[in-house]
């Protein structure tokens, strides 16, 4: 009976174990940073913690927690067990974020019951001895031994600190400690009329629950009589002269938590004391010890100030810290990241293909000087940047051999005199997808295209953005993104306003703005075709 019992409590043990991995915790760490929570003691070690002088937080100051508990109890023994009943208080304290330790209380009322005759104990002056000589020294024994244990147990919770998840939801611990328990010890060993039982007519020879029942029937359940001790110098021991077998246990155990609130949680523990001791159910018989087995649900209260103390500490997660910290600085030193431009071109030395271009030299999104008429002098260096190719080869200043009509004249005078714009091919500026957010190689060519417009003040540039068919989305995203690029060339590179023409056409690639010089005259804004769906970043 008592084995069947066992494996329904584990079998359900194991199902709310599996459970319980699966619930999802939170994250927090705050208590890592609160100094309120550290005793005088270590503070010094938070201080060097919170000025980055020690990689270390102080421990914190941890609640206890306060326990009530009640269940089974059993004595395995010499003889088949009955159902007892035992309950208790216990004080625990974290030692740290894995291991703990509670001392606690404990009573219990135990019972058990054989189905054999046994004979009696000879020269022993046990509760069976000379009552049974009638018949024939033989008796049934039994037995009712209440406890009363003090015990203190180390715990260690088994899934604390992970790297998958936050806080534990549940404690899944073992336990081993020390125990000294007292043990009241007594039998039934006569009837109500003062004599022993006349066991004559029940069958030994039958079924065991028949036996059993015939010998319900029979005793009154009194227990009268002290149980026998043998191996003391005493012989009898119980509740008759008020004896106390005393003995020292061992004590191993396992057990789960949930939790309820940060208050409160219920559990399950199994817990089993092994006295190195036989007596415990009256009968010592062959080598092996009896043991005392506890199956108990637990109610557990954590006290203490939540302003100045943490929960238990099994109920945190020591890694919540470093994980948050890695996801999301708030307490690392991050130095500040150096993009160096050695030639100030706008474009960093890391993805700079010329970074030795002069100050002022127009550049595109790769940092190479421009060469608009393609004649391999760069802009910078070149007299006439728009040399017609019939006139190539160039010379050194980048002016071209072309021979002059005589009817020309006033024809070379024009196009040798600067032209009206002398932008004619601008870089697009490329956005994320949905995003209206500029990256910064976008910051790059916008800060080329701004250095370009400061030398050729007669140039406008026309910014176009694009959208899909009758999409509103779509249309009001291109229409911001357009925006976006006139205010960054306007606030943050002092372009007036007057010099950028606003353009929303079909057709174009959604996630571009295409910039080109021009001398026309145009919109510098227009209204937003939707403005209820327009996005701020």
């Amino acid at each position: 009976m008592a084995s069947g019992k066992y494996l329904s409590i584990l079998a359900l043990t194991g199902l709310i174990t599996t459970a319980s991995f699966a619930q999802k915790s939170d994250a927090d760490y705050g208590w890592v940073l609160d100094s309120s929570k550290r005793s005088v003691k270590n503070m010094p070690q938070q201080n060097e913690f919170l000025n980055n002088q020690y990689p270390y937080p102080s421990k914190p100051r941890s609640m206890w927690e306060l326990g009530v508990s009640g269940g089974g109890s059993f004595i395995f023994s010499d003889i088949d067990p009955k159902f007892g009943f035992g309950g208790g208080l216990s004080l625990r304290k974290s030692l740290g974020h894995i291991f703990s330790v509670r001392g606690s209380y404990n009573g219990s009322i135990n019972k058990g019951a054989d189905y054999r005759l046994r004979n009696t104990y000879d020269g022993i002056n046990g509760p069976w001895n000379g009552n049974y000589l009638i018949y024939g020294n033989k008796y049934v024994a039994n037995y009712r031994t209440k406890v009363h244990q003090l015990s203190v147990d180390f715990i260690a919770s088994l899934n604390t600190p992970s790297i998958y998840r936050g806080n534990p939801k549940t404690n899944i611990y073992l336990l081993a400690g020390y125990s000294i328990l007292g043990a009241d010890v007594d039998v039934d060993a006569v009837g109500s009329n003062g004599q022993p039982y006349n066991y004559t007519g029940i069958n030994f020879e039958g079924k065991r629950s028949d036996i059993k029942s015939a010998l319900k029937d029979k005793w009154d359940g009194e227990y009268e009589s002290n149980g026998s001790i043998r191996n003391e110098s005493r012989d009898a021991i119980g509740r008759s002269d008020k004896n106390w077998l005393i003995r020292h246990g061992l004590d191993l155990g396992a057990g789960i938590a949930f939790r309820v609130t940060d208050r409160v949680n219920i559990g399950i523990e199994q817990k089993f004391t092994m006295p190195f001791d036989d007596n415990l159910d009256a009968v010592k018989i062959g080598s092996a010890n009896d043991f005392i087995s506890a199956t108990q649900f637990r109610l557990n209260f954590n006290i203490g100030n939540s302003s100045k103390n943490v929960l238990p500490l099994w109920w945190l997660n020591p890694n919540n810290y470093v994980y948050n910290e890695v996801n999301t600085p708030k307490h690392m030193k991050i130095p500040t990241p150096v993009l160096p431009d050695a030639d100030g071109d706008g474009v960093t030395d890391q993805f700079d293909m010329e970074p030795n271009t002069p100050a002022g030299a127009a550049v595109d999104s790769h940092g190479t000087s421009r060469d608009t008429d393609g004649d391999g002098v760069p802009d910078y260096k070149d007299k006439e940047p728009l040399t017609a190719r019939d006139c190539f080869p160039v010379d050194a200043d980048g002016v071209g051999k072309c021979p002059e009509p005589p009817c020309c004249t006033e024809l070379r005078e024009k196009m040798m005199a600067k032209p009206a714009c002398a932008i004619t091919s601008l870089p697009s500026v490329q956005f994320k997808t949905g995003s209206l957010s500029l990256s910064a190689t976008a910051k790059a060519v916008l800060n080329s295209v701004a250095q370009q417009m400061n030398a050729n003040p007669e140039c406008k540039v026309k910014l176009t953005g694009y959208y899909k068919g009758s999409d509103k989305r779509s249309m009001q995203l291109g229409w911001d993104r357009v925006n976006t690029v006139i205010k960054y060339l306007v606030e943050q590179q002092g372009i007036g306003e007057g010099r950028l023409i606003f353009s929303l056409s079909d057709g174009g690639d959604p996630n571009t703005v295409d910039l080109m010089g021009t001398t026309e005259e145009g919109p510098n804004s227009i209204p937003a075709p939707f403005p209820n769906l327009q996005k701020s970043k």
